[in-house]
């Protein structure tokens, strides 16, 4: 069994409309599913990702209107990254984020690569990492918001954990995991340790996981914005199945097996409090729409569409605009 980097993060968003309109108009990624929270259908769950939805490129927000704003702290996904192919993107984006008003930082090296911080209109903490494409293949570029493809996010990068004893957390992403450290960088904060980087599959930032350890931090409080969990990429069907099996014997607590349809899951929670997700490649967000019109209506799993008369009768309206 081998995980093949980072399959999805999922964050919330108190205001789905403006979340699309961040997500495809601004940055240019499609909304290749619109749909709701399986465990809870009385709101939505919006997945955006590449132009044909590749594993590894998507990045879904759960719609909870009246969510508080966050409060970082430790035991939280503290930033989500998403690969460009060149420094001159990075310019690029200077200036679109310029255009529309968008909060970012200057250009800096984190581990040996150009990266720039931004944030959305509710605080999301994101990034830009120059990916040099020797690793994880980039995704495919959705031409939807006229973003040039040369410029275009092309997949996630990195995900950082921010937690109070790096420990615990770099043994389970080691000894059960399977990724490996491959080195570290300066804290932008004085007196904290460096922050470590972790590798799994093929490499690249879109096989990383970066520990940041804060002793200056309370626990953080969860809100709009805050990132819900991240999701490691399962290849095949096969060690899906073992999956399961093989947390529990490293004394996990797990979801057990969980049919999401456009892919299947296990969850479990390391032991600083951080959600992890392993999902399966297959089947895709094509299951059972058309590539051409995904993300274009509401599209329930098999087991929730007998019930798509209460569930669209009870969810608020939803405009998004194209």
């Amino acid at each position: 069994m081998k995980l093949a980097g980072i399959h999805h993060v999922s964050a919330l968003t108190a205001n789905a409309e403006r979340n699309h309109d961040f997500f495809t108009r601004i940055l240019g990624m499609r909304l290749v599913k619109k749909s709701v929270n399986q465990d809870n259908p009385s709101s939505y769950h919006l997945f955006y990702a590449d132009a044909v939805g590749t594993p590894g490129t998507d990045m879904t927000y759960f719609d909870i209107p009246n969510a508080a704003k966050t409060t970082p702290g430790v035991s939280s996904i503290s930033n989500t990254s998403f690969r460009v192919k060149s420094e001159e993107a990075l310019q690029y984006w200077q200036k679109r984020f310029t255009e529309y008003q968008v909060p970012f930082e200057a250009i800096v090296d984190r581990f040996g690569r150009k990266t720039m911080y931004f944030e959305d209109f509710e605080g999301s903490r994101l990034m830009l990492v120059v990916d040099d494409g020797l690793g994880v293949p980039y995704g495919i570029p959705w031409a939807g918001a006229g973003v040039p493809e040369e410029f275009a996010l092309v997949g996630l990068g990195h995900v950082t954990l921010t937690v109070r004893r790096a420990e615990q957390t770099q043994l389970v992403l080691t000894e059960v995991l399977g990724f490996k450290k491959v080195g570290s960088y300066a804290s932008s904060v004085d007196g904290m340790p460096d922050i470590t980087v972790f590798s799994v599959g093929e490499g690249s930032p879109a096989s990383e996981v970066h520990i940041e350890e804060r002793s200056d931090l309370p626990m953080e409080r969860p809100g709009r914005g805050s990132v819900h969990h991240v999701a490691f990429r399962v290849k095949t069907m096969e060690e899906y199945d073992q999956w399961d099996a093989f947390l529990r014997s490293k004394g996990f607590m797990t979801s057990g097996k969980v049919d999401r349809y456009y892919f299947k899951s296990i969850y479990f929670r390391e032991p600083n409090g951080i959600l992890y997700e392993l999902a399966t490649d297959e089947p895709g967000f094509a299951t059972d729409e058309s590539m051409d019109v995904l993300g274009e209506r509401l599209a329930l799993p098999p087991f929730l569409e007998p019930q798509r008369d209460q569930i669209e009768a009870k969810l608020r309206p939803l405009t998004l605009k194209e």
